[in-house]
């Protein structure tokens, strides 16, 4: 009887695989399967959390060095397409100026991924507003310093 049920539930994560693959594609499947850049990261330099409409949320913490992102991280309470989006989102943040992060945009990130399912398309949307958000609170921040040092 053992035998049967590992068997059963073998091929039902198989075919789970299976339509998720179909679903996100590859390179969606793989980020899934491997969640990248999904964490805190502790005093960021900036910062946003956005709650959708979908009710999933998306937070996004950046560091910098100098004018570039160094570090950024992610976590989410929503679903695996709030998840993939988001390490996206992050993925293509690292590295680049606030102005080449302002160009990151929904579209941006699904076209990233590849394939994404239609009635999901909200998420990359909800990864790259939290991303701008984010990216203003830096420039907040960075105001901030500069108006203090002119003082």
């Amino acid at each position: 009887m053992e035998g049967k049920f590992e068997e059963f539930a073998e091929q039902l994560q198989d075919e789970i695989f299976e339509q998720a693959k179909k679903l996100y594609g590859e390179k969606g499947f793989e980020r899934w399967m491997k969640m990248k850049y999904m964490g805190i990261i502790e005093n960021p330099d900036g910062h946003a959390k956005v709650t959708g409409r979908c009710g999933d949320t998306i937070e996004i913490f950046l560091k910098f060095d100098g004018e570039r992102v160094k570090e950024a991280s992610f976590i989410t309470n929503g679903c695996a397409s709030s998840a993939i989006c988001g390490s996206f989102a992050v993925e293509l943040s690292i590295g680049k100026s606030p102005d080449e992060i302002v160009e990151i945009t929904g579209e941006r990130i699904l076209a990233e991924i590849g394939t994404f399912p239609e009635e999901e398309r909200h998420c990359a949307f909800l990864a790259s507003e939290t991303l701008q958000e984010a990216l203003n609170d830096y420039m907040i921040k960075q105001t901030k310093k500069i108006r203090e040092k002119s003082k």
